[in-house]
């Protein structure tokens, strides 16, 4: 296939972005035909800019982000399109060891629920406290809220919130700049390995089963380059089903631990790979799902879990059948049963 560069895919210092480094530094992408740059960003917000100013092709993105630009929340001169989710699960509650020993007596991390209500408890009478997310429109601020809020905790009211890029966190915490955050994996590991703080909740107990990341692309590079978006998608989905299998984590893990991409201690990573260990800091992470089509392959019922949720707690201004329209626009299951051979397309 004749495309005019090599493809642009964007990503951040975390687990999840597993799927896309395994296909470069393997080969996979090359099998396809395809030739990419990978460009690893200090942030969200970096890699929206640069899908929006056509500087990237595509992008591991957070399924709200790409929503909020869609409906002009945040400036976005380029349309997108999500023809692949990317993995479940994979986010942490963590809090400063001031917040946390208590919440975590007797060494033990409770269910979420009750970890909650511990911290509830904690903050009654107490000063007000500063959460980090990674991103206003992220799953895990949906789920951050969600959690809070089950425990009598008003998100809204009870604390003041701050966006914090993940590979920031750690830092963030130590310094007290916050008191908090839910990250992506393996940032909670990293706070606790650092001693800065504990994991009190992982995603998958808050709503098990939650998607996490996406494959964002634009819109018109897709239209452009329909075989080049097939062999991507291809590479990728053999990838996150190599990536799923827990005899491939050591290497999976020693690769994103390359100075190019995590530039993190292996051990951190693997705890939050499949089959990781359950011991030590791996307590304090959550395990990312890469599972084909399990995890890949996106659906409308998830943009709408994701509009539902945006309504929720940012008072999205749109609902029924404009809901409707805008998720059947940006969620592209059609694409990835293309190239794929999905039997669910039929």
């Amino acid at each position: 296939m004749s495309i005019p560069h090599p493809v642009r895919i964007g990503l951040l210092r975390l687990t999840d972005s597993a799927p896309v480094i395994h296909a470069q530094t393997a080969g996979l992408f090359a099998t396809e035909g395809l030739a990419v740059e990978l460009s690893v960003e200090p942030s969200w917000a970096n890699l929206a800019d640069k899908l929006s100013y056509g500087l990237l092709d595509a992008a591991i993105l957070l399924p709200p982000l790409v929503l909020a630009m869609a409906l002009g929340l945040r400036p976005a001169a380029s349309p997108l399109i999500i023809p692949m989710g990317l993995s479940q699960h994979g986010d942490a509650v963590t809090l400063s060891n001031r917040l946390a020993d208590p919440i975590l007596a007797g060494g033990e991390r409770p269910p979420a629920a009750e970890a909650g209500r511990r911290l509830a408890a904690l903050l009654r009478g107490r000063p007000r406290v500063t959460l980090a997310v990674v991103h206003a429109w992220s799953a895990h601020a949906l789920l951050f809220k969600t959690w809070l809020s089950a425990a009598g905790i008003d998100p809204q009211a009870d604390v003041d919130w701050t966006i914090v890029p993940p590979a920031d966190t750690a830092a963030a915490i130590e310094s007290g700049r916050i008191d908090g955050f839910c990250a992506g994996a393996p940032w909670g590991a990293v706070a606790a390995s650092a001693g800065v703080g504990r994991t009190v909740a992982l995603s998958s107990e808050i709503m098990p089963g939650h998607p996490e990341k996406c494959l964002a692309v634009r819109e018109a590079w897709a239209e452009a380059n329909p075989a080049a978006l097939q062999g991507l998608l291809r590479a990728l989905t053999a990838a996150a089903a190599h990536c799923a299998d827990p005899a491939n984590t050591p290497d999976v893990a020693a690769t994103l631990a390359q100075p190019a991409f995590l530039n993190l201690p292996p051990d951190l990573i693997a705890a939050s790979l499949p089959g990781g260990a359950r011991t030590g800091t791996g307590q304090d992470t959550d395990v990312c799902v890469f599972t084909p089509p399990q995890a890949t392959r996106p659906t409308l019922d998830q943009a709408h879990w994701f509009l539902d949720q945006m309504a929720r707690w940012r008072d999205l201004p749109i609902s029924g059948p404009e809901a409707t329209a805008l998720a059947a626009r940006i969620y592209r299951p059609d694409l990835y049963d293309g190239a794929t051979n999905q039997e669910s397309a039929k």
